[in-house]
């Protein structure tokens, strides 16, 4: 342990963030361990000058007439050369001269250094991940599992894995590619810090939303409720706090600049901007667009149950590909709902919507 070492840990500093100070705590310890299993001695103590990239082991001895364990007795003859004062059955501290380190000290001092190391780099990442939980970050492909398609991401300075099922709809990452994940937990496994990032995750397009609308980044525009089908569609639904700005128009951006760029991060995900209202009619005939709404009535508030009725040419629509407009609405308002005709019959070629589920709540 020299100024080579100290140097060694700075740049250990620069190159994976691992503060000096922490290193030199695990390597004092790692120090007071060799101490103890290779001479028996629990009183060891480590001085480190930072500055003149030194250190210095003492070994606290006890003062007697005679030695029977050199390693941690001393006799008052030699104690005095260390200090005069010494008597017998008391202690004094005894410099050691480090290259009687044998091998077994040194290999613990290296076994602790390491783990040393292992611990920062795991509490750096811990640190990355939960400074971001919950948040969008950009991150870059680093490699793709060719059996199982999920991809090795570099986020800062830590990596996480996104699984298939976390990726959206068909899209295909290749390795240098820069995304934006959503980071939905972060979790301490025996394996070290790990975080659940998701591309399909509801709050993803909220975060992109909040980056690209600055309305709603200073708190102008509202998203009250989101619903998504990743890769698929997307409803969200937006409450303006000023009369003066229109909480769609915002979202959509001038000639729809702000939601195509989201769009086209989405990879062409379909993305649907409606007005909140407190009104359930209101809200439900919004959330159902694009197909116009005639009527919504409610027709069992506790169970939060509403009909609605559309023109006929406009049931199709209101239900959706494979009943999706109709699903995202139930689950942006929290409303199930009933769609029906205004005739009151449905074509031969329309499928009579099911019930939809409760929504997911941004």
């Amino acid at each position: 342990m020299n100024s080579e070492l100290f140097e060694a840990l700075e740049l250990l500093e620069q190159e994976r963030g691992i503060p000096v100070d922490f290193m030199i705590d695990r390597i004092t310890k790692a120090i007071v361990t060799a101490c103890k299993n290779s001479y028996g001695n629990e009183e060891a103590r480590v001085e480190v000058n930072m500055d003149k990239g030194e250190f210095e082991v003492f070994l606290q001895k006890e003062v007697v007439e005679e030695v029977y364990d050199p390693h941690c007795e001393i006799t008052l003859e030699d104690a005095k050369k260390i200090d005069p004062n010494a008597e017998l059955e008391g202690f004094v501290e005894v410099q050691l001269n480090t290259k009687e380190f044998g091998r077994i000290a040194a290999q613990t001092a290296r076994n602790i250094i390491r783990q040393g190391i292992r611990d920062g780099e795991r509490g750096l990442m811990m640190q990355e991940f939960q400074s971001k939980h919950q948040e969008l970050v950009s991150a870059t492909v680093e490699r793709i599992d060719p059996r199982t398609g999920a991809a090795t991401l570099r986020i800062g300075k830590a990596e996480a894995v996104l699984p298939k099922s976390e990726q959206v709809g068909d899209e295909v990452l290749q390795e240098g590619d820069h995304i934006k994940v959503y980071i939905v937990d972060v979790r301490e496994t025996e394996k070290g810090p790990r975080a659940m990032i998701s591309r399909t995750h509801p709050d993803l397009v909220k975060r992109l939303f909040e980056t690209e609308v600055p309305e709603i980044y200073d708190g102008i525009v509202e998203i009250k409720a989101v619903s998504r089908e990743a890769g698929s569609r997307t409803k969200l639904a937006v409450l303006s706090h000023s009369e003066d700005v229109d909480a769609v128009g915002a979202c959509i951006g001038t000639r729809g600049a702000r939601v195509s760029t989201i769009v086209n991060e989405l990879g062409g995900e379909k993305i649907d901007i409606v007005e909140y209202s407190d009104d359930p009619a209101t809200f439900i005939a919004s959330a159902l667009s694009p197909a116009n709404v005639l009527s919504v009535t409610v027709t069992d508030p506790e169970t939060k149950a509403c009909r609605v009725t559309v023109p006929d040419s406009q049931l199709s629509l209101a239900i959706g590909n494979k009943g999706q407009n109709a699903r995202l609405a139930a689950k942006l308002t929290g409303w199930k709902i009933d769609i029906k005709p205004e005739s009151g019959f449905y074509g031969e070629d329309d499928p009579t919507p099911a019930e939809t589920q409760p929504a997911v709540k941004a």
